[in-house]
């Protein structure tokens, strides 16, 4: 209950008596007393006066928690950060020495024979405005001066709030609008004033730009515009990788209000984060650019989001609960009545669909800025590769190094692509076949050189490789495959006088690292950059005219309906990275598998062709962006415990099945043991998104599993391993 006094509202967190103790809450909502045999104890004490969760996003929150069949728990942790949660974390303070009365020049006299150390402190302050830090003033060798200071009424001292700021020791030269060329007109006007539907909501917009077509600067411009009617800016990128750059046009751009730019993505300090997320609240920043959790930024008249690269997985998130990024910036954008822009050169079949279906309003930019012309792409069939190097797996073909070797005379830049990490795929006994996995994991180690260890990129166990087979005593083990530290190696070796850094999750791991690497690559420092899908998207380099994939198959070849969907973005978001510039871009693609729809797609550019016979195999099976799909999975350390779970889940499913929803079997899910737990899943497809959550949320609440299993849900699911 509420005590007498306290003004609890929506959203405020509470110390509320539980038990033996207090513990935080968030309240959800404000009613009379229930009726009730039992003693209601009161709230202890009210934390947040003002509410730190917009009722807009309290609305959000309770439709995710529906929707994507999650604890309400849950989401309010997604809503507010760790670091606001724990009452621990504060503002950050300084104390400021401030002159307040200066003494007479006879007393000055008197007080630098007597006290020279508080005279000099007044002489410093006298001559920085009257103010300075107690830092800087000596800090603790000098408190005692200053307290007798403040005695004799000569200087004040007090606090200051301190904001962490996660750019401050970079520089933001302010850059003017550029002229925008015939398409990017229409497509600004679209956005200023945008078509609306029946209840005068605007329609979130799907803006198709091929790569280099200048979609940044109209969502510059398009910020601007918000910005001039009163409104505020939330800008997502899919990748703390793209952040950086993202950060730096921004804050150059709106220079004049660089301290109402925020950024939230997980690389902040807990501290850092703190600071940016009670700017955002208090109104003091107005454009926030942030990764997928900053769709819940605490802003208040929204006038416009902006999803760059709209159609990347990591918008999904992977924990409960389990959203989408990109969906939840439609439903904050219709909550808030304000316009929502989904950017890609390559946009997901289900935003394309639904510019189809009249749902979203498509705006098409189909030249590049500057009439820039697309790089020219050459596709090589590394069969014949294999058959010139006697069978042996090249990592450069002949063409790549020669073109290579070209670029790098004329002082170009060049960026090498490849989705794996590591030396070498796997450690495998030619003569029995055995190949290290994890103990934890039912995947192959992946050996690093570096740190001379074998590594599951699942759950991070390590081990030594060994000298022998473990499994027949053989001594002929040795690696197969390549990832990114094996190519480093092997260009270091083809090009010695080259100047290279690697970009992925083992390099990238230090702070500022990405960031720092990025601009010396920027500033011509380094020549080649070798990288994983961390470089694939969104990166401007005009002096980039080369890119090459080695490896062009590997997410080919994996049990999931979107495989050639996402390969085909990836070949076209990195095949972007060329020519954008005034030299002409290059982009060779190394494949054992030529004639694939999505590489040959790819190297035409042509995503309205690859979209149509797409969504012709999606219709035909009910596959999104069709019907919804889900998956109802179970795990455990006992194998036979989470298969049974699921077959008696299953059984519950299948009795008064809605007509509308179409169950599948329970099976091992490809991935079949991850982090020490056995998986099963079943996948569960239907054309009503509410039949399908619903009948799901009643097994699953008059189903409790046993105490050693874990149910996961996955509405509208991406992957599928």
């Amino acid at each position: 209950m509420i005590p007498d006094g306290m003004a609890v509202a929506t959203g405020c967190r509470v110390r509320i008596p539980l038990r033996n103790r207090d513990s935080t809450g968030t309240v959800l909502e404000v009613g009379p007393p229930p009726q009730t045999n039992y003693n209601l104890r009161l709230v202890s004490k009210l934390i947040d006066p003002d509410p730190l969760i917009t009722p807009q996003l309290m609305k959000l929150g309770k439709w995710i928690a529906e929707y994507y069949v999650a604890p309400l728990e849950q989401v309010m942790r997604a809503l507010l950060p760790e670091s606001v949660r724990q009452e621990m974390h504060s503002e950050k303070t300084r104390k400021i020495v401030e002159i307040k009365e200066m003494p007479d020049a006879e007393a000055l006299e008197k007080l630098a024979k007597r006290a020279p150390k508080q005279h000099i402190i007044l002489k410093l302050l006298e001559s920085n405005s009257g103010m300075m830090s107690l830092k800087d003033l000596g800090g603790g060798s000098v408190t005692a001066a200053v307290k007798s200071l403040v005695k004799k009424g000569h200087v004040v001292l007090k606090e200051e709030a301190v904001r962490r700021d996660p750019d401050e020791d970079q520089e933001f030269l302010e850059s003017a609008p550029l002229k925008l060329n015939p398409e990017q007109v229409v497509a600004l006007e679209k956005i200023v004033n945008p078509a609306t539907n029946d209840k005068g909501i605007p329609k979130p917009i799907l803006l198709l730009g091929v790569t280099g077509s200048g979609k940044t600067e109209v969502y510059l411009q398009g910020v601007q515009h918000a910005l001039d009617q009163g409104k505020s800016a939330l800008i997502l990128v899919p990748e703390i990788s793209l952040t950086p750059q993202t950060v730096q046009r921004f804050k150059s751009r709106f220079a004049a209000l660089h301290d109402q730019v925020a950024v939230l993505h997980s690389h902040l300090s807990q501290g850092e984060r703190f600071d940016e997320w009670h700017r955002i609240r208090k109104g003091e920043a107005r454009i926030v650019i942030g990764a997928r959790s900053a769709i819940f930024a605490p802003l208040t008249n929204v006038g416009i989001i902006i999803v760059d690269e709209e159609h990347e997985n990591t918008y999904k998130q992977e924990t409960s609960p389990r959203y989408h990024g990109r969906d939840i910036a439609v439903l904050r954008a219709h909550f808030e009545k304000a316009v929502v822009v989904l950017g890609s050169a390559t946009p997901s079949l289900e935003s394309f669909q639904n510019t189809q279906s009249g749902k979203y309003e498509l705006v098409r930019l189909d030249q590049r800025a500057d009439s820039q012309s697309m790089p020219i792409m050459r596709v090589l069939d590394m069969r014949i590769e294999a058959q010139k190097q006697k069978g042996r797996l090249a990592i450069l073909s002949d063409k790549l190094r020669l073109s290579m070797e070209k670029k790098l005379e004329n002082g170009e830049q060049i960026i090498l692509f490849l989705n794996r990490r590591g030396f070498a795929r796997s450690l495998q006994c030619p003569p029995c076949g055995y190949v290290c996995e994890c103990q934890h994991c039912s995947i192959p180690l992946t050996y690093h050189r570096t740190e001379d260890r074998l590594m599951c990129h699942m759950c991070g166990y390590q081990s030594l490789p060994p000298k022998k087979c473990p499994s027949c005593g053989d001594e002929a083990i040795r690696l197969q495959g390549f990832g990114t530290q094996k190519v480093e190696e092997v260009i270091q070796k083809v090009f010695p006088q080259a100047r290279m850094a690697r970009i992925d999750a083992d390099t990238m791991r230090r702070k500022n690292a990405l960031r720092d690497t990025l601009n010396k690559f920027k500033a011509h420092k380094i020549d080649i950059i070798i990288g994983t899908q961390m470089i694939a998207k969104g990166l401007h380099f005009p002096n980039v005219t080369l890119v090459g994939v080695l490896n062009a198959d590997l997410g080919l070849q994996v049990p999931d309906f979107r495989a050639g969907e996402r390969t085909f973005q990836l070949l076209t978001q990195v095949a972007g990275r060329a020519g954008r510039g005034e030299l002409e871009g290059e982009v060779i693609i190394q494949t054992f598998t030529p004639h694939s729809p999505s590489v040959q797609f790819s190297r035409h550019h042509d995503f309205d062709g690859y979209a149509e016979q797409e969504l012709q195999f999606r219709n035909k099976f009910l596959y999104p962006p069709f019907a919804h799909c889900a998956l109802l999975g179970t795990r455990s350390t006992h194998e036979r415990r989470a298969e049974f779970t699921l077959e008696n889940l299953h059984k519950r499913l299948k009795k008064d099945l809605p007509p509308q929803v179409e169950l599948g079997e329970p099976m091992p899910s490809p991935l079949t043991r991850a982090h020490g737990q056995f998986r099963y899943h079943l996948m569960l497809k239907s054309t009503s998104a509410r039949a399908l959550h619903q009948h799901v949320k009643r097994i699953l609440t008059a189903t409790p599993p046993p105490d050693d299993v874990t149910i996961v849900f996955d509405m509208d699911a991406l992957g599928f391993s």
